[in-house]
């Protein structure tokens, strides 16, 4: 986010300083010496080594002891340690021991060996089990001392971090732990104890409304290619911010006049622009103007407004507060990028830079884009000021004019600094601090913030997947997808949906990981509520994935899952695999939701689906069919599912012959 300044925390100073206050060991212990993840209560992965890492002083030798293993290593110059531990079967509850020659010591107790589930993504898996169905009797009914759960903070940072900025702790299952606790995770965690009998650790790290870029380190990204241009922008702010907003700046002007067709010097950030610039009736949700055209309206619109500096001030040091904007805001003062931050309690405090303001009039452009709900320039007004060196404060109050958007401009592009859209923060704050933590597998559900029209989700995961694996030193650990649920208006005739195009990468990328698994939810949606409450059989099927994924169980990890399809005869052959039993169609007597398509935009039709065994047939008549798809809308009406009650899952597959 702009403005953003990391805190840095001075391992060395902290221990110098305890170390040379403290008294003799034996009547004060040292200062902490492990990772924020080794806390009372936690769960370490069985039958495989075992991590161990912390600080203390630069070359200092640090001797850990576990469960009767014993293990002395050495501080590098940087004060940080790192140890590895006999593997060890499921069990517990185990002291670890770490300790320094010079009398600092750290016990943490109550520790259980089993498994360790890392739960990521956005809202649908950051939702609590309060927010569940049958909430109340499910929290009451929580109560699994083998069961540990720890919730990561949100948090973001431009540089990959090794330890939390907001504490962690690990927590038995109880009412009073479960309630705010992830419902996937939870459901899933419990279904699996029943199955399994060993103790189960979850790290919950999500957070609603982000994209998975924010969940790539740069390093994955940089190795996925694309993206180079946002990667550098980001670089370069890390390093100067104002210099990567002028940089960004460039690139947000070139995407707007793309679209818009404008000259350079005549766009709307322009101080002399032209256009049809109305009175803002007041700072707040431009829903509550009473303007028709801004109505539920969810995307762009320009402000503008002005002031007035004398020689004397216009040649001082100053910075300007637009205040709060739903959702996100790109400004200009007198035509120069400033700055961009999303989110509506985010600080937009930017620095004007040496030689940009004036004597005379100064012109504020900002174009605000909201994504859902009301949107505009909102918060407390006595924020919105430009504020010079010499303490003067010129408020921005009034006099501000918007200017409406053409239709089918889009939505700009996000600033790589941003939090929930930008390139790794998210990674940096929430998933680099847990650092080689042992782990049994990973649950991913995300996708809603990357719905859009435009492929290459599955390369990202795929990407996300080998950089996690990698990090966690586990090349072969098992990742667990959610594909989307359905969600939105019903549909009458074949259409194009970004939510489907994001289902059928979640299931290009599982097809082609040996290591990964698709969990179908596809019948579990809620038109109405792109968070549906029933996250106990989103739990159940995740768990299933889990035995045949993770712990080698001989049952098909989800529903019927596409293999082929081929043309013959003007009949489409769909075959399918891991089914359980013969597909049936629920309610009828064929199954509904198939489509064939030409290679064209616009030219699929549904088609009737007679079922054989494990396949399906579609009468191809005398349309164009190459490509058919399953399931294929923001909230599809299918009934096609095999003998054990789990459906098919969306997709699209090339006709073969």
């Amino acid at each position: 986010m702009a403005g953003i300044r990391l805190r840095e925390v001075s391992w060395f100073s902290a221990l110098v300083a305890a170390s040379a206050m403290a008294a003799p060991a034996s009547a004060q212990p040292g200062p902490l010496l492990l990772a924020d993840l080794f806390k009372d209560s936690a769960v370490f992965q069985r039958d495989r080594p075992i991590a161990v890492w912390g600080r203390a002083l630069p070359g200092e030798r640090v001797t850990v002891d576990f469960a009767g293993a014993r293990t002395a290593v050495r501080a590098d110059r940087s004060g940080r340690w790192s140890a590895e531990l006999p593997a060890r079967p499921a069990g517990g509850p185990y002291e670890l021991l770490v300790s320094t020659a010079r009398g600092a010591r750290e016990t943490v107790r109550d520790i259980l060996v089993g498994d360790v589930w890392l739960c990521s993504g956005q809202s649908n898996m950051e939702m609590d089990v309060s927010r569940a169905l049958n909430a109340p009797s499910e929290i009451g009914s929580a109560g699994d001392p083998q069961m540990r759960l720890l919730t990561v903070g949100r948090d973001t940072s431009l540089t990959p971090l090794d330890s939390f900025r907001t504490p962690v702790r690990w927590q038995g299952a109880s009412p009073q732990s479960v309630a705010d606790f992830s419902a996937v995770c939870y459901f899933m965690a419990r279904e699996l104890r029943a199955t399994q009998k060993v103790p189960i650790g979850l790290i919950d790290a999500s957070w609603g409304g982000s994209a998975i870029d924010a969940w790539r380190s740069e390093t994955a990204i940089e190795r996925g290619g694309g993206l180079a241009e946002r990667l550098d922008v980001l670089r370069t702010y890390r390093v100067d911010p104002a210099a990567g907003n002028r940089r960004w700046g460039a690139v947000w002007e070139r995407w707007w006049r793309e679209r818009s067709g404008d000259k350079p010097g005549t766009e709307p950030w322009q101080p002399g622009a032209s256009g049809e610039w109305k009175a803002v009736p007041r700072l707040a949700n431009w829903e509550s103007w009473g303007d028709p055209a801004l109505a539920n309206y969810n995307g762009l619109l320009w402000y503008r407004t002005s002031f007035i500096l004398t020689p004397a001030q216009a040649a001082q040091a100053a910075t300007i507060d637009i205040g709060g904007a739903d959702d996100l805001d790109q400004t200009w003062v007198n035509g120069v990028p400033i700055g961009s931050t999303s989110g509506p309690n985010a600080s937009r405090i930017y620095a004007l830079p040496a030689g940009l303001l004036k004597a005379g009039e100064n012109v504020v452009v900002v174009s605000v884009l909201d994504t859902y709900g009301g949107g505009g320039l909102i918060g407390p007004e006595e924020l919105r000021a430009v504020r010079l060196a010499d303490g003067t404060a010129l408020p921005l109050r009034t006099g501000w004019s918007y200017r409406l958007v053409p239709t089918g401009t889009g939505w700009p592009p996000r600033a790589p600094w941003e939090g929930l859209a930008g390139l790794s923060l998210i990674y940096n704050g929430m998933i680099s601090p847990i650092g080689r933590y042992g782990l049994k597998g990973a649950a991913w559900y995300q996708g809603e913030s990357d719905a859009g029209p435009v492929r290459g989700y599955a390369a990202k995961l795929r990407s996300m997947m080998a950089d996690w694996r990698r990090q966690f030193g586990a090349p072969n650990l098992p990742f667990l997808i959610v594909q989307l649920a359905g969600w939105g208006a019903p549909h009458v005739r074949p259409t194009e949906s970004g939510s489907a195009v994001v289902r059928d990468e979640q299931r290009i990328a599982a097809e082609a990981d040996p290591n990964a698994a698709l969990t179908v939810t596809i019948d579990l949606g809620e038109p109405t509520d792109i968070h549906p409450g029933n996250k106990q059989d989103v739990g159940r099927r995740l768990a299933r994935a889990a035995r045949h994924l993770a712990y080698g169980e001989r049952i098909t990890p989800s529903g019927p899952e596409a293999a082929a399809a081929s043309g013959s005869g003007g009949v489409v052959t769909v075959r399918f695999k891991n089914a359980e039993g013969r597909l049936v169609a629920y309610s009828g007597e064929t199954a509904t939701g198939f489509e064939l398509c030409g290679d064209g935009q616009g030219s699929c039709r549904f088609v009737p689906a007679a079922l054989s065994g494990t396949s399906v047939t579609l009468p191809s008549g005398s349309g164009p069919a190459t490509r058919v798809r399953y399931c294929w809308a923001d909230s599809p009406v299918c009934n096609l599912y095999d003998e054990s009650g789990l459906p098919a899952g969306p997709f699209e597959l090339r006709i073969g012959s």
